[in-house]
């Protein structure tokens, strides 16, 4: 059983902060890839970050300085912290836990109910 909950969004003026956290239960948090999507309105779902079960990163590229994903692993979490926010920004944020075997074939492929957040003044 895998349940992956999304919190931390809300509504935040430009230029500010938000930190998103995503809480994964179950036992496979630590082998697993776990990425941030976002998806605005009007427009399709769109890679944010990413970190996989080694720590490597990767970001969108209009996104890096801005954005940091991290997780720890003793607490089957993963973070997204945004700063500089603008109103661009503004989307249901989605956390995302993923895996794949050595042939393409999806092993594990879990998502979260998503978080607005939401960028205005």
């Amino acid at each position: 059983q895998v349940q992956l909950v999304e919190s931390g969004g809300g509504l935040v003026q430009p230029g500010g902060s938000l930190r998103l956290s995503c809480a994964a239960s179950g036992s496979i948090f630590s082998i697993v890839t776990m990425v941030w999507y976002r998806q605005a309105p009007g427009k399709e779902r769109e890679l944010v970050a990413a970190i996989t079960s080694g720590g490597s990163t990767n970001y969108a590229d209009s996104l890096k300085g801005r954005f940091t994903i991290s997780r720890d692993n003793a607490k089957n979490t993963v973070y997204l912290q945004m700063n500089s926010l603008k109103p661009e920004d503004t989307a249901v944020y989605y956390c995302n836990a993923h895996r794949t075997t050595a042939w393409g074939r999806s092993q594990y492929d879990y998502w979260g109910q998503g978080t607005q957040v939401t960028v205005s003044s």
